[in-house]
């Protein structure tokens, strides 16, 4: 594939974890570990990160990425980050003057995510015949069939009421979608203004490499698989 830049979304305003996307993480900054992912997959015209932080645009330059821009809009809570990846890839063509045929959409805090797993999910893409993709994992031991919301007096309501009682083999395999690898191609993506355009697919992925850190208990987790994964490369 031609013209393939990389896009990280970085904005500085996270309430949850405060300054979330350069915290410390097994001994480099969060962003960090994506950044050398892209680098390691080997396949980018260009590795973008998009943040509205001059102190995460310098931790973004210092390993290696591009920032030549701060984000001009879509830097709230709110926005979905699919219009923070269509501006920052329309702030690059004014930048660069250059146009790209595939943008691949990589969010920060997921730090597991290896260069494999990009070059993999890019290998899974140009099969599909470049069909917006998005990752995602195989729900594990949390089987979602069994879910329930609760009332106020603590009473639970089944989700998925006709799944009851029914053994967790005989069930579909269900899916959650991650935001570690998103995939399409550059005009599709800024028509239907979401990586969610018609005839999307997801591509299943290792459920470690597709964690998301969104707050303490995520980070927490994330640690512990890291150090687990250097054990029983010793």
């Amino acid at each position: 594939m031609n013209r393939v830049i990389a896009i990280i979304p970085a904005r500085g305003g996270s309430k949850r974890l405060p300054k979330k996307n350069i915290l410390h993480f097994c001994g480099k900054p969060l962003l960090a570990w994506t950044i050398e992912a892209a680098q390691g997959a080997g396949v980018f015209d260009r590795i973008v990160v998009s943040t509205d932080s001059e102190e995460i645009a310098s931790v973004a330059r210092d390993w290696g990425a591009e920032v030549p821009f701060l984000r001009d809009a879509y830097a709230d809570d709110h926005s979905p980050v699919s219009s923070a990846t269509i501006a920052a890839l329309r702030q690059c063509k004014l930048f660069y003057g250059e146009d790209y045929e595939q943008v691949v959409q990589l969010m920060p805090n997921c730090p597991l995510r290896t260069a494999k797993d990009i070059v993999e999910a890019l290998q899974h893409y140009a099969a599909h015949e470049a069909t917006p993709q998005i990752s995602s994992f195989r729900f594990g031991w949390m089987n979602p069939w069994w879910a329930v919301t609760l009332d106020e007096q603590l009473h639970p309501a089944p989700l998925f009421p006709r799944t009851r009682g029914q053994r967790s083999q005989d069930l579909p395999t269900l899916y959650c979608p991650s935001g570690a690898i998103w995939i399409s191609p550059v005009p599709r993506l800024i028509q239907a203004g979401t990586f969610y355009s018609d005839g999307y697919i997801f591509h299943p992925m290792r459920w470690e490499a597709a964690i998301d850190i969104d707050d303490e208990e995520d980070l927490r987790m994330a640690r512990s698989l890291f150090a687990m994964s250097r054990e029983q490369a010793v």
